[in-house]
């Protein structure tokens, strides 16, 4: 594992049971996060600028992977949510629905800030079961 997907990791882990805010204002961030404030500070801790909302972290963060990539610690996962939020300007080739953002932790873990229990990490397959499938990977390290 390299350098900067060791730091991630110790930063994500480091803010494990951080409360979950939705919305979380600048203001309450690393008090409150929600999951694109947790992903973008993650990554401002590093010296990695990456936008504030799910949807702008998927269209403008790092490389795009297929879901069939090996996943890499550090890793953006984006899935589909029980709601999904869509833009047809950012992704006007095909239709695609994001509700949540997590870090990849590795041995098929994430970590992301999640109502009501905050910052966890989890198994994977446990947040396709409550937040529906992985849409998009993101590749930024």
């Amino acid at each position: 594992m390299e350098g900067n997907q060791q730091k991630i990791l110790a930063i994500t882990k480091s803010l494990i049971g951080t409360p979950y805010k939705y919305a979380a204002a600048p203001e309450d961030i690393p008090k409150y996060l929600d999951c694109s404030s947790f992903t973008q500070y993650v990554y401002k801790q590093i010296g990695i600028e990456i936008p504030r909302s799910t949807l702008l972290q998927a269209a403008h963060s790092g490389k795009e992977f297929e879901l069939t990539t090996e996943l890499q610690p550090g890793d953006l996962l984006f899935f589909r949510g029980s709601k999904g939020h869509y833009d047809d300007m950012l992704f006007p080739e095909r239709t695609i629905y994001i509700g949540h953002v997590t870090i990849y932790s590795g041995s098929n873990k994430a970590i992301h800030a999640s109502h009501p229990n905050g910052v966890i990490e989890e198994n994977i397959d446990n947040i396709i079961k409550t937040r529906g499938p992985i849409v998009m990977v993101r590749r930024i390290l």
